[in-house]
């Protein structure tokens, strides 16, 4: 490896300008990190760093020399000095461990400058590296709790990255001419999303999820104990999304001592970690403990990389990553994988939504190249065609409408994550335009928190969301009906009081919030249910959806009996799966075709009858392997 950094650095010196002094050149995870003595020369002239990355084929970041760096306070003083006060920066800290000034800012597009002209006078004057975040515009806990374990781990987490990169760079021992994928939970079934990629070189998970509607470990955790499977062999987690089916049980693995890295986008790990922590909770307080804890979701931190869509990345001697907008949820990613030298590309699609949302763009269909493409079937099967969002949204006004007018409640379990934000723009607009009576909505569970993420991470919103935030300066996630639910004793004077909108998790009552409404709410007939995401097999949400009238469950040791007597309502339509028409036009509308898609994350029928169409209409060839199963792609 060390001669690998040596010609690599011996390349970088030759093509930067000869004034240029380079201290040290140093692997960090993916990343090649020159530490200079004059950066403001490289910082000056962007493309020729880009040119290096390009030709070079690795990312390259450029920080200042220890020795060069101005004192902390003077540097505070000069980046007040830089920054317009338009930009109103809330918080200016150090990590002294990559010489970096982060800069917090409600407007960090100013701290940034045209063309990064501000950013780099503060590099130019002050040495420091500035990284730059949004201030929430919601105070968001999650956030703050992310950039303080980082902060404070600065030290651990670079040696960490040292010990990655060495690992990535160490070269390939063998040829990649095979590369294999085992189904380890998720295929032929929904939920507990988990896959093992595997190369003579490298190995490699695609997401680590759990059946939230699971009845026992077997059926709820994935299949880690196949044979092919070994904690010390693997190079890098790559998680797809932030939902419990497709990251819940990644604790579990730094648990039993897995100290590799997660790859993931920025939301994803923000989200990620909020809903780690609520699983771990709910299941402590129904007296159901999980086999990880919140220290283990705090190591997991440590350990993630994020990165951002299209950005092409090293994670493995020979496998390179590039996320790409899945469009399902906030930082939802597909995950193109390039083995070897162009020996075979392969697209993990996650959960994914062909189609523009008010909340996000549609699911990238571009690629250089795909070899092999799994894809999810949720909505695989013939029979499921959803109504348009249009027509799903005035349904949902109209039977909120009716529900209102006869003084009931409505009652809308969501995911907290992805539907609830859409539901809140949709609610948001029809009330402010009049179309339906300004009621309070309240927001219960981790709505709130997981609706401040979104809000801090505006850039990967919908252009029409971000238009509003930017330029119309319109948040309509801070709108005057929203009112967040702080204290478990509100609920009773919420459903004691007047007619309302609530939204709670969780989205398929199988715990949390939503159930606790549901039970006081279920017996009146006023009042109005309405499922506006999936309901798994199994769930408190489907059996009431399959029209039960008497629900049992068990509460401090006894059995409780429920009658719903209240009007039920399923509105597929704000679904962030992509229907059957929408899968099979998205295999159509790839730029290249594949010359294999295995099927996954569906039902069995669901996904069997996706995979025959898809064959039957485009001629590929399909695969809808079991659980345990292992598939050759190369």
């Amino acid at each position: 490896m060390s001669n690998i950094l040596e010609d690599i650095k011996k390349t970088i010196i030759r093509r930067l300008p000869e004034e240029v002094q380079v201290a040290q050149v140093e692997f960090e995870g993916p990343e090649v990190v020159i530490y200079t003595k004059n950066p403001e020369i490289i910082t000056e002239k962007g493309d020729l760093v880009r040119n290096i990355a390009k030709d070079m084929r690795k990312r390259i970041i450029i920080r200042s020399d220890k020795s060069v760096l101005l004192d902390p306070e003077k540097t505070i003083e000069k980046v007040r000095e830089i920054v317009p006060e338009a930009a109103e920066i809330t918080d200016i800290s150090f990590d002294e461990v990559t010489c970096e000034v982060i800069i917090v800012s409600k407007k960090p597009g100013l701290v940034i400058g045209k063309f990064g002209v501000t950013s780099r006078a503060i590099t130019k004057n002050t040495g420091w590296a500035p990284k730059i975040l949004r201030t929430p515009p919601i105070s968001s806990e999650i956030i703050e709790r992310i950039r303080n374990v980082n902060r404070n781990n600065s030290k651990e987490r670079k040696k960490i990255l040292q010990t990655l990169g060495a690992r990535i760079h160490q070269g390939t021992k063998h040829d990649s001419d095979w590369a294999r994928l085992t189904s380890m939970g998720g295929f032929k079934e929904v939920g507990r999303s988990c896959m093992l990629l595997q190369t003579p070189n490298s190995r490699v998970m695609l997401d680590c999820g759990v059946n939230v509607a699971g009845s026992d470990d077997k059926s709820s955790f994935p299949y880690l104990n196949v044979p092919e499977f070994n904690l010390e062999d693997l190079d890098g987690i790559i998680i797809s999304h932030a939902h419990l089916d497709h990251c819940g049980f990644v604790p579990f693995l730094y648990h039993y001592g897995y100290e590799g890295p997660i790859y993931c986008t920025t939301p994803t790990r923000d989200l990620m970690t909020l809903l780690q922590l609520d699983h771990i909770d709910i299941a402590h307080r129904e007296g159901n403990p999980l086999p990880f804890t919140s220290k283990h979701v705090q190591k997991s931190l440590k350990h993630t990389i994020t990165l951002d869509y299209e950005e092409v990345t090293d994670i493995s001697p020979d496998i390179k990553l590039t996320f790409h907008d899945a469009g399902h949820i906030i930082g939802s990613a597909m995950s193109h994988m390039h083995i070897g030298d162009g020996d075979h590309n392969i697209v993990y699609t996650g959960d994914f939504k062909f189609e523009k949302s008010r909340l996000l763009g549609a699911a990238t269909h571009k690629f250089p190249r795909v070899e092999t493409l799994v894809m999810e079937s949720t909505y695989g099967g013939k029979d499921d065609v959803q109504p348009s969002r249009n027509s799903a949204e005035k349904e949902l006004m109209k039977t909120i409408y009716r529900t209102l007018k006869r003084g009931g409640k409505v009652l809308i379990p969501v995911f907290a994550v992805g539907r609830a934000q859409e539901l809140m723009i949709v609610l948001e607009e029809y009330m402010t335009h009049g179309m339906i009576e300004e009621v309070p909505i309240y927001i219960d569970g981790m709505i709130w928190e997981a609706t401040a993420i979104h809000t801090a991470r505006p850039e990967y919103l919908s252009k029409d969301l971000r238009d509003q935030i930017f330029h119309a300066g319109r948040n309509p996630f801070m709108s005057e009906p929203f009112i967040k639910v702080r204290k478990p004793d509100q609920r009773d004077d919420i459903i004691d009081g007047k007619p309302a909108i609530i939204l709670s998790t969780s989205g398929m009552l199988t715990g949390g919030n939503s159930v606790e409404y549901f039970k006081k709410l279920c017996d009146d007939e006023k009042n109005t249910l309405i499922f506006v995401g999936y309901q798994s097999e199994g769930s408190l949400g489907r059996r009431i959806q399959k029209g039960w009238k008497k629900i049992p469950l068990k509460e401090d040791g006894k059995t409780n009996v429920y009658y719903v007597k209240m009007e039920v309502k399923t509105l597929s339509g704000f679904s962030g799966h992509s229907n059957r028409r929408q899968l099979m036009e998205y295999v159509k509308r790839l730029t290249v075709k594949p010359e294999k898609i295995i099927t996954c994350h569906g039902d069995q029928y669901k996904t069997v009858d996706l995979a025959t169409s898809i064959h039957r209409s485009y001629k590929i060839e399909t695969r809808t392997p079991l659980n345990l199963e292992a598939t050759r792609i190369l």
